[in-house]
């Protein structure tokens, strides 16, 4: 542990953001832990966000289970609600719906946003034709028409340069399938990618740890935040770990029940026997007894 606190430098704070969208799943545990075992060494203190923003996705049973499982799993944090009514009272990404409102409006009132009626089927057909393409930019679709996601505009072939863990600079350029994000969707609410950046900023989040398949994310994050501008994002340092698969090509769901810390503590198994599962999931053939354990021996692992 004191070895790894003298790589990394010192953070002023991370977050834990689970979408309660369904039961937390063992992946999810290996990302905390590894973020809490980071946040320790480098000072960081730990944000609980709970990503809301989408009602029909989310539903009050799915964040109840979010502090049943840190809780039963002893998974620290610093900043954020201790319960359900908290969370309900003040931290509720609907009571932040102001600061997405204004960022949005920023976008609109510069010119960078336009209407896509596009349907996802149709996204899909075509990104299998031609890679990755929407034209509704051409047809100047009335930003006030109804049904339709708002879109980015930006140069998509620009360099995007990400911090690692080690103070690396990674600098790529985003993937096809991330031109032109959505800014608001058909149903009025801000997207993922607004709500994110904007709430980073809010906290003032300078370290993220998030799983290896939201690398796209964080590159259109990057991306979204400098043309908001008048911010640090681009200092922020980002770790993306490997994810826990079901299968070779298929990662942990939380529709997959059998995965998920509810379905275990519901059939008897304990903390350690939970972390032990995890572990080996991860490739880690021991007994595993907190999140401090797991984390340390991931980050040794799958670094």
């Amino acid at each position: 542990m004191n070895e790894a606190s003298t790589r990394y430098n010192n953070f002023n704070k991370t977050r834990i953001a689970p979408t309660p969208s369904g039961f937390l799943h063992l992946g999810n545990i290996l990302s905390f832990a590894i973020t809490a075992v980071v946040a320790r060494e480098t000072g960081a203190k730990i944000l609980l966000r709970i990503d809301d923003i989408d009602p029909l996705r989310t539903s009050k049973a799915y964040v109840q289970d979010i502090f049943n499982t840190l809780n039963f799993l002893q998974i620290p944090w610093d900043e954020g609600p201790r319960n359900i009514e908290e969370f309900e009272d003040a931290y509720s990404q609907t009571h932040r719906m102001h600061n997405y409102n204004k960022a949005i409006e920023t976008l609109r009132v510069n010119g960078l946003i336009y209407a896509c009626n596009c349907s996802r089927k149709q996204l899909n057909e075509h990104h299998l034709e031609t890679g990755y393409h929407c034209d509704c930019k051409k047809h100047q679709i009335p930003l006030s028409s109804e049904n339709i996601n708002w879109r980015l505009i930006a140069d998509n072939n620009a360099e995007i340069s990400v911090k690692n863990l080690n103070g690396e600079l990674i600098k790529t350029v985003l993937p096809a399938d991330m031109h032109n994000v959505i800014i608001r969707k058909k149903d009025g609410l801000p997207s993922y990618q607004l709500t994110s950046v904007v709430d980073d900023l809010f906290f003032g989040i300078d370290l993220v740890i998030r799983g290896e398949d939201l690398w796209p994310s964080t590159l259109v994050q990057h991306q979204l935040a400098a043309i908001l501008g008048g911010n640090d994002f681009g200092k922020t340092t980002f770790y993306h770990h490997p994810l826990l698969m079901e299968a070779p090509d298929k990662k942990l769901s939380k529709s997959a029940g059998a995965t998920s810390v509810n379905y275990l503590r519901q059939n008897g198994e304990s903390a350690t026997e939970i972390y032990t599962a995890i572990a080996a999931a991860a490739g880690i053939n021991v007994s595993v007894n907190n999140w401090q354990e797991l984390g340390e021996m991931a980050l040794q692992v799958i670094r």
